[in-house]
């Protein structure tokens, strides 16, 4: 029987999102551990690892215990040659664990529905070859910053306010600092959690609104690639 792919979950309002319709059905079914709720971090990324994204910083094993486990469990992924995905804070994870850097951005903010453009590099690669072509846009919600890449991670895709937007280490691990699974009424949720000035808010939840059709299309096939890399290894 195929082996599940394991998928973490740091908090109820950052969840699967749009890749829960899509990786199921491209055939990738997926067992969602939740630590916030106790569940425990396994040692094992059966048939393919995705690590979601949340408010914690990267490096804040105080506020939230699970992360070391975290870690251990996505550098063991990485070695073992399990395909792994990480998002937004699991692309900050996975970037520690596996020896880069994670910092405060000194850019600061970024966030809405934002430019992503990919590197001559990912013509060739298994996930972002699926992507059409040209700047993409992404919904991006993050403070920190990845910037040291992991020695061998292969720059797929950068940006105007930090430049580390996407990466790849080995065949097959990936770390993306935007959300590709983010709905329109995930990202509401956020805004509607922080410290913006409402006008600002109302401004960035009907960009990413009125942009959704095109981020379904732009990201469905990236997350379908992934998951037709789990299946096939299962």
């Amino acid at each position: 029987m195929r082996e599940r792919m394991i998928v973490i979950e740091h908090e109820a309002e950052a969840p699967l999102g749009f890749f829960a319709g899509w990786l199921e059905d491209a055939g990738a079914a997926c067992e969602i551990v939740r630590p916030y709720k106790g569940d425990a971090v396994p040692d094992r990324a059966g048939g393919g690892l995705l690590v979601l994204g949340g408010a914690a910083s990267a490096w804040d094993d105080e506020g939230y215990g699970w992360l070391p486990a975290t870690r251990s469990l996505m550098a063991r992924a990485v070695t073992d040659g399990v395909p792994v995905l990480g998002i937004c804070l699991g692309a900050q994870l996975m970037t520690i664990a596996c020896g880069g850097t994670v910092e405060r951005g000194d850019a600061g903010l970024e966030i809405g529905a934002c430019v992503v453009e990919p590197l001559p590099e990912a013509a060739a690669d298994p996930l972002f070859s699926a992507l059409p072509p040209g700047p993409l846009r992404a919904v991006q919600y993050h403070y920190d910053a990845m910037t040291v890449l992991p020695e061998g991670a292969v720059r797929l895709a950068g940006g105007d306010r930090y430049a580390h937007q996407a990466y790849r280490l080995g065949a097959s691990a990936w770390a993306v600092q935007f959300h590709p699974e983010a709905t329109a009424g995930i990202f509401e949720s956020w805004t509607g959690d922080g410290d913006l000035p409402p006008a600002r808010v109302a401004e960035l939840n009907s960009q990413v609104k009125e942009a959704e059709a095109e981020l379904e299309a732009t990201w469905r096939p990236f997350a379908e690639a992934f998951a037709r890399l789990v299946t096939r290894r299962g």
